[in-house]
Parts: structure tokens; C-alpha cells; sequence
């Protein structure tokens, strides 16, 4: 084995408590006129150096991503991320916390950098408006806990976007979809929902081939919807929509703490839904939010709504572990009052596009 195939072997799973969670969520810079604002770089310099780990640019320069440290529970995921939002905020920048901003033409000025730049020459034209979204990362003991989980986290991942759909519009138009960002970056190479593993090895045979094949240098570039994440000893979840309320995005957090809870101590327990099944619930989600149907097992669909609290049901002991209770007690209000793409349509149909920038400006300011 080659010094370089043996580095790509190497991992931290176990360097940090099993089930601790890490939150990062991306958010859009705004003027006082609530349009996109090329300041991400301003942000950084702003917020400095000892903020570097915590604060950082995305591709587009009209974006920045707020990461949490190695946290307990998701009521220390919330502090930090609302900690962070707080700092930004004082240092004269303004946020808006929407998985695609809802109404910006599509010229898109993007960030200079080394990575990047691989980025831009890989997706050229396709890089039109900067997509939030939010990642979330769980702690795993060892390699084959992290696949095993990965594995089953692909079921949930439904109705998690069916709970966190926030960008129904899209360049001053309802798009009929619940995610748009979902849609847009659906059109990314490698932003999709992987298969499912056999082991380690297996994940780590397909991604050398992927990266060979892409012609990017590591993992890091297969934007999948949740992977093992070696280098950081997790597995990160990163299908959703950022979500407008700094709560809501610890809420989901907790959520998926707690199922991937539930898959180390029961593992297995899930139906042999193919792929193509996973990826049209998957669809479904994101096109009509809560009101989708959502594979239940090999033959069947239900409700989003319904899936939802039975999955609630199951994991509300490990919840309570985690101690992450009023969290699941907030997810159960989403369910019930609709999700953040339902909440940008009500306001809009109310006060409309004016209304619906001012009310995301001021929930995403708006923190505990």
C-alpha cells in the first residue's frame, strides 16, 4: 500500500465521545435592503483570527458557515451557534437564514480561493445562487459503527427533509417546490443519497474510485447527503435546509442524534427499502414538505405527519438520554404548525416578498 492510499485509510473515529454532536450552518449576507451582499470575506477579517475554526467563507462570497465545536448535547449546540450569530450580528453584519434567498436575480460573485477554484472549474454554469444548508455531525466509536449508522440514517432522511424544507421561492417566484435548494443542488455532481455499505472497506473502494473519477483530491468533495467523515470521526448529515430560528437548526440536530442513538443500540431494524424507493421519498419531501407520503416499509407509504410521530415515538428514550426531551417537543411543533417552508408561504401571502425578507431577517436575528 502506497504512503498516500494508507494516509486515506487513517481516521478519528473514537477521538471524541460517541453520539457528540457538531452543527454547522450556512446563512446568507444581507444589506440594510435585505438583498445579497458580497461581504463574506469582510465577516472573517471582522470576527478574527481566534474565530477562524468557528466562522468560515462558503464558495460564494454573499455566504458564510457557522460550525460549533465538539458539543454534548444539542442545548450546547444551540448556545454556540446562537453565541456565533450574536457575534456576526454585532460586528455590523446582517444574515438572513433561508436555504436559498427568495428573491435575488442569479449573478453570484464567488470566493478566491484554492479549493474553490477546483469547484468553479468543476460545476462552471451551474454555480447560479449560493444554497444554505444545514450539516450535522454525530461522534462514532469506530469505522464500521459510522457505515452501519450511515446506513440507516439514509431512511430518515425523508422526512428530515420534510421537516427542515425552508426555501420555497425562488427569484420572486413560488417555486411549488418545499426546497428549492434541494432542486438546485440536486444539478451539483455527487450531491445525492449514497447507496448503502457493506463495510468500511466498501465505502472506502467507492470513494477512491469517485474521487479518481471526479479528479478532485479526497472525500471532502463527494457532497453526499450524509457520509462517514474520517478525517473528523463522525458521520455528518447534510441534506437539509438551513433553518431560520437558531433553535430549530439545534432541534434537528437532536433529532438525528438520537436516531443514530437508536441504530448503535438496535441496529438492523429498519426495512429493505431500495435506493430508488429512499430517493423518490426523498423527492416527494422536497417538493411538498409535511404533506408528502414517505416510504414506510417495501410495499407502503404514509403520511409524512404520520411517519413523523412514529419515528418520534422510537427515539423518545434516547432523547431522553440525550437529554434533548423539549427538543423532540419542538420537532412535534413543526409537525403540527409546518415546517419553515409552510411558515415563508403563510407570511408571504399575508404582507408579501417585502414582508417575507423582513420576517427571515428578523427570526434569523431572533436568539435565546
Amino acid at each position: 500500500m502506497t504512503t498516500a492510499e494508507q494516509e486515506s485509510r487513517e481516521h478519528r473515529f473514537g477521538s471524541s465521545p460517541t453520539l457528540s454532536l457538531g452543527v454547522e450552518e450556512e446563512l446568507l449576507l444581507a444589506d440594510d435592503a435585505r438583498r445579497l451582499t458580497p461581504v463574506a470575506e469582510d465577516v472573517i477579517e471582522a470576527v478574527g483570527p481566534d474565530l477562524k475554526g468557528w466562522v468560515s467563507t462558503e464558495i460564494f462570497a454573499t455566504q458564510i458557515e457557522l460550525k460549533t465545536g465538539i458539543c454534548n448535547d444539542s442545548g450546547q449546540a444551540l448556545a454556540e451557534l446562537a453565541h456565533l450569530r450574536r457575534l456576526v450580528a454585532e460586528r455590523g453584519f446582517r444574515m438572513i437564514a433561508a436555504g436559498i434567498h427568495p428573491d435575488e436575480p442569479e449573478e453570484p460573485e464567488l470566493i478566491d480561493s484554492h479549493r474553490y477554484e477546483v469547484v468553479k472549474k468543476d460545476l462552471a454554469s451551474l454555480l447560479t445562487t449560493p444554497p444554505c444548508g444545514l450539516h450535522v455531525h454525530v461522534g462514532m466509536p469506530d469505522p464500521e459503527t459510522a457505515v452501519r449508522v450511515c446506513n440507516a440514517l439514509r431512511h430518515h432522511l425523508p422526512l428530515l427533509q420534510a421537516l427542515s424544507a425552508n426555501s420555497p421561492f425562488r427569484q420572486g417566484e413560488d417555486t411549488g417546490l418545499a426546497s428549492a435548494r434541494a432542486a438546485v443542488v440536486a444539478s451539483y455532481p455527487r450531491f445525492e443519497m449514497p447507496r448503502a455499505f457493506r463495510d468500511y472497506e466498501d465505502f472506502l473502494r467507492v470513494a477512491d474510485q469517485l474521487i479518481a473519477a471526479a479528479g478532485v483530491d479526497d472525500y471532502t468533495y463527494l457532497w453526499w447527503d450524509l457520509r462517514p467523515h474520517p478525517n473528523l470521526g463522525t458521520v455528518e448529515v447534510r441534506g437539509m435546509d438551513v433553518q431560520t430560528e437558531v433553535g430549530d437548526n439545534a432541534t434537528i440536530a437532536a433529532l438525528i442524534q438520537a436516531l443514530a442513538a437508536k441504530e448503535i443500540d438496535q441496529p438492523g431494524r429498519l426495512p429493505p427499502l431500495t435506493r430508488e424507493a429512499l430517493e423518490e421519498s426523498y423527492f416527494q419531501a422536497g417538493r411538498h414538505g409535511l404533506e408528502a407520503r414517505l416510504m414506510v416499509d417495501d410495499e407502503s407509504a404514509a403520511p409524512a405527519r404520520e411517519v413523523a410521530a412514529r419515528v418520534l415515538e422510537e427515539v423518545r428514550p434516547y432523547a431522553l438520554q440525550l437529554g434533548a426531551e423539549g427538543a423532540l417537543e419542538r420537532v412535534e411543533r413543526i409537525v403540527a404548525e409546518g415546517n419553515g417552508a409552510d411558515v415563508q408561504r403563510r407570511v408571504h401571502a399575508e404582507a408579501g416578498m417585502s414582508g417575507l425578507l423582513e420576517d427571515l431577517d428578523e427570526r434569523t436575528a431572533r436568539l435565546p
